[in-house]
């Protein structure tokens, strides 16, 4: 019978090991901003289902379809820092702007809203701004270095 196993040795003598390497680092180096994505997409999640958690459904039918496709755009985007974050990092501005919308429209959108749900939307919109604003610095940062 022959030997069929090969010999493991060290992948420094293969042709492309810098190639690699420098693959590698600038892989990396844009998961300083996919530190953040598990609470955008938290608060992106929460954003959405928060017209069911306080019961303003029949309230304020055009803030709930408002909240659900907000929630999903923040979540989307959060799963877009965890699949890419080296691409998605210029989208970090959109989530400060979205969060911003979602604190303006709840009287835009909303027809007399009561004070729950301009609390939670204000809650919500922080968050979502200071969330962005750190994958927004974070990016900056590791691109000027």
């Amino acid at each position: 019978m022959s030997n069929v196993s090969h010999a493991r040795s060290d992948i420094s003598g293969h042709p492309d090991a810098s190639e690699m390497r420098a693959r590698h680092d600038r892989v990396m180096s844009g998961r300083d901003v996919a530190l953040v994505d598990a609470p955008v997409f938290l608060v992106g999640l929460y954003c959405a289902v928060s017209p069911w958690v306080l019961h303003f459904t029949a309230s304020q039918p055009a803030l709930v379809t408002h909240n659900l496709v907000l929630g999903i755009a923040i979540a989307v985007l959060a799963l877009g820092f965890t699949v890419v974050p080296e691409r998605m990092s210029g989208m970090s501005w959109a989530i400060c702007a979205i969060g911003t919308w979602i604190i303006v429209s709840t009287w835009v959108v909303g027809n007399s809203p009561d004070t729950g749900i301009v609390i939670n939307n204000i809650i919500v919109g922080g968050l979502a701004v200071l969330l962005g604003m750190a994958c927004a610095g974070v990016a900056a940062k590791s691109r000027s270095t």
